[in-house]
């Protein structure tokens, strides 16, 4: 399971017993929960639950033995909706400026297009990720970023390195270090290509 798979299986026998009511009905309803960068105890895997509003996220753990179906953001690339939203569009247009290369479609956009449950809206951004295996140049992902900021909305494109994940506006930009998110939490580095100690 990598950060940003979806999950369905879980129920709300699987949460704590206080959890929020929002909660406990995202998961009654059979909605997919999003697998997170977090160490989970062993047989769990580290997930969240979301709500429809965007300040609405439950961090937990689902047992592995539950899960009954995943789908990878890289498994959306190609499924197509016919909303009429930016975030929508803006995966329309990027597609083939992509379609080299290993990518996949995370967020509200990667959750509608998986579950068919409206997470979208018109001020939505696009969530996306790339795998990021060799390390990419600088200016490259200047160039990258500059033809993702012709979209009809704000793109996040994450760079998924073997050591966690790096924002492209990040790595693109001047700092000499740049966060990289990993299951142990966040670290700035100069090389989000390099192991940390």
């Amino acid at each position: 399971m990598n950060a940003h798979d979806l999950l369905w299986g879980m129920t709300p026998a699987h949460l704590p017993a206080d959890s929020p009511a929002w909660v406990m009905d995202a998961v009654g309803a059979g909605h997919p929960v999003v697998v997170r960068r977090a160490i989970a105890e062993p047989g769990y895997v580290a997930v969240g639950v979301r709500g429809q509003r965007r300040e609405q996220r439950f961090a937990t753990q689902m047992p592995l033995a539950a899960v009954q179906r995943r789908v990878t953001p890289q498994a959306l690339r190609d499924v197509s909706s016919p909303r009429d939203v930016p975030a929508l569009r803006a995966l329309d247009q990027l597609r083939p400026l992509l379609a080299p290369q290993e990518w996949g479609v995370s967020g509200s956009a990667g959750f509608e297009l998986a579950s068919g449950i409206q997470a979208l809206h018109a001020l939505s951004d696009l969530d996306l990720i790339l795998l990021a295996p060799q390390p990419l140049d600088r200016k490259d992902a200047r160039a990258l970023l500059a033809q993702l900021d012709t979209a009809p909305c704000a793109v996040d494109l994450q760079l998924q390195t073997p050591f966690g994940a790096v924002a492209l506006r990040e790595w693109a930009g001047g700092s000499r270090r740049v966060l990289l998110k990993t299951a142990g939490g966040a670290l700035l580095v100069l090389d989000p290509w390099q192991a940390v100690a």
